[in-house]
């Protein structure tokens, strides 16, 4: 596998431009400073050529005070071209990193499925931080001194024209090595970060599941696996290192090189009285000087190899198509919606079908209440709403509009959402609630709260909505999450609200709470409400019963209720029994 320099190049180009003002000041400083470097020798040589020739003390000093002030300068000029490099680097890296999560946060949930956070950490985090060297290096180290490299050469040619030639030549040679060992190493590092991605992607799920890990006596089974993965990044990355040996190699092979053409050369042409004691010097530093830009590109071939096993993995995610397409243009109105399901059907691969031929319609307004065994597929069409997926065959429509013709952000919009499953970050309290939305003003996130009879827990927030809430809702009980999650959804106010067992890991007392703000939420839009439990599709206008992705029964809950052949009937039977039974 080889990677272009194009695509290199590429990468930077497309990150550095909107830099453009900073990489212009960073390649000032990198011509300045290459221009000191090439003048120094200079002094030296004029120096040594003046104490042979019986000059002053007062003359030998000037050189010697000039070649100490041009290197302090050279010294600053470094430090500061390194500090301006670092910063472009990582602010170009930051913007590959941001780029990579939004494209990955666009993919559907088929992409996410198959993959474990750990592992999209390692993708994202990971193999950007190693582009990080090489977008913060690549033009000091790198580019800088080529352009070193050129100016010593035009120098020795200004001294003699033979041994610049014979440098020219060594030059030469030594950048056709490098370049042929440039990617050796790419494969081997790619396969690295790979074995690094799937033991971040182990970690992460066995620390998921530290509770029953721990419960069921299977830590020296986890312990043993991590051994494993363990093992096979050592393995990959010692092997991808070992390929770093060839480049030393060559490295100090044409140091030898270097060295033998400059004394070789400086003793034949002083020999023949074609230059001076002092240029023999200027020689031996020029080369010096010609190696360096050499040992430093050797130097960063290992983060180039890094970097090249990196942008393959990037372009591979990249490539990856993302099953949902964003292409619509039919924007929905701020009104209760009409759902329909017309001869839906969906299937998450070819073998497994969670929906057949699923035709419904809702009219606005009305409440469905979900009901079925797991892996009936109820929320599977949750997800097809938000389109987290796309239908297999059928279409779903909102006011009569397929899906796929309205923009995602507009779904985003008019369509709210509650699980049993409370997300919450570690942000303020107004950030949790709008979502980082800062067009939603205060007094109405004040407004909802009332309304939600939350003002109570807001006046022990101690400093309002700037309160900061720890990642995951630490410090807050479920249901005080949950309506938290009602919140969101009213400041959202969608035409078409889904319940997905909401209340269902509640407390009697908090569930009531709960249950007055889900009236209060579906008063006047299209609801859909996933339950397992019978008590929560009580406000339901239509029931749908779903049985391996077809509907066994669908109709209003009281034609439904009243008939003691349907399923629904049935169940409400067994669950008054159960109530009875437990009253007892």
């Amino acid at each position: 596998m080889k990677i272009p320099l194009k695509r290199y190049w590429g990468l930077l180009r497309q990150y550095l431009t909107p830099q453009w003002r900073r990489v212009a000041l960073l390649s000032v400083l990198i011509l300045s400073s290459i221009g000191l470097k090439v003048l120094n020798p200079q002094l030296i040589r004029h120096f040594l050529d003046s104490a042979t020739n019986g000059d002053t003390l007062p003359q030998l000093l000037v050189a010697a005070v000039l070649f100490l002030i041009f290197a302090l300068i050279i010294q600053g000029l470094g430090v500061w071209s390194i500090y301006l490099g670092e910063n472009v680097g990582w602010t170009a890296t930051n913007a590959l990193r941001a780029d990579l999560m939004r494209h990955t946060l666009r993919m559907d949930m088929s992409f996410h499925n198959e993959r474990t956070p750990g592992e999209m950490i390692e993708r994202i985090d990971g193999d950007v931080s190693d582009l990080g060297i090489f977008f913060s290096q690549f033009i000091v180290n790198i580019l800088g001194n080529l352009l070193l490299l050129v100016g010593v050469l035009i120098a020795l040619y200004i001294e003699d024209w033979r041994i610049g030639l014979a440098l020219t030549i060594y030059a030469i040679i030594s950048l056709y090595g490098l370049n042929r060992l440039r990617d050796i190493a790419v494969p081997h590092w790619k396969v690295a970060r790979e074995a690094s991605a799937d033991l971040y992607g182990f970690v992460e799920e066995q620390l998921s599941g530290t509770e029953d890990i721990r419960s069921n006596g299977a830590t020296a089974f986890t312990l043993r696996n991590l051994f494993k993965f363990d093992h096979q990044r050592l393995l990959s990355e010692r092997k991808a290192g070992l390929m770093n040996t060839y480049v030393i190699q060559l490295w100090v092979g044409l140091y030898e090189l270097g060295r033998i053409i400059a004394f070789l050369g400086g003793f034949y042409l002083f020999t023949h009285n074609a230059i001076t004691i002092g240029t023999v010097f200027l020689i031996v530093n020029y080369t010096d000087a010609i190696f360096r830009p050499l040992r430093e590109i050797s130097n960063q071939i290992q983060n180039l190899q890094k970097a090249g096993g990196s942008i393959e993995r990037i372009e591979q995610l990249y490539s990856i198509p993302n099953k949902i397409s964003d292409a619509g243009t039919t924007r929905l109105t701020p009104e209760p919606l009409t759902v329909t399901f017309d001869h839906v059907v969906f299937k998450y691969n070819d073998a497994d079908r969670i929906l057949d031929d699923l035709t419904f319609t809702l009219t606005p307004g009305t409440v469905l209440g979900l009901l079925g065994r797991t892996g009936s597929g109820k929320t599977t069409i949750t997800r097809l709403l938000f389109r987290l997926y796309d239908v297999t065959d059928g279409a779903i429509r909102l006011n009569g509009v397929d899906l796929r013709e309205i923009p995602l952000a507009d779904l985003e919009k008019h369509i709210g959402m509650v699980t049993q499953e409370v997300q919450l970050f570690g942000a303020t309290v107004r950030d949790n609630l709008t979502f980082f939305d800062r067009s939603i003003p205060d007094v109405q996130i004040m407004d909802v709260l009332h309304e939600l009879s939350l003002m109570d827990w807001y006046g022990r927030l101690p400093q309002g909505l700037d309160t900061r809430l720890e990642s995951g809702g630490k410090g807050l009980s479920a249901g005080e999450a949950q309506l938290l999650a009602f919140t969101r959804v009213f400041l959202k106010n969608p035409g078409l609200v889904i319940l997905d067992e909401a209340s269902s890991r509640l407390d009697p007392a908090t569930e009531r709470h709960i249950e007055q703000a889900m009236d209060k939420l579906l008063r006047n839009r299209t609801g859909i409400i996933v339950a397992h439990r019978l008590a929560t599709v009580r406000r339901a206008d239509q029931i749908m019963v779903l049985d391996h992705g077809v509907i066994r029964e669908h109709g209003s809950y009281d034609e439904l209720a009243a008939d003691p052949a349907s399923r629904f009937a049935e169940l409400l039977r067994a669950g008054q029994e159960i109530s009875e039974t437990v009253g007892k």
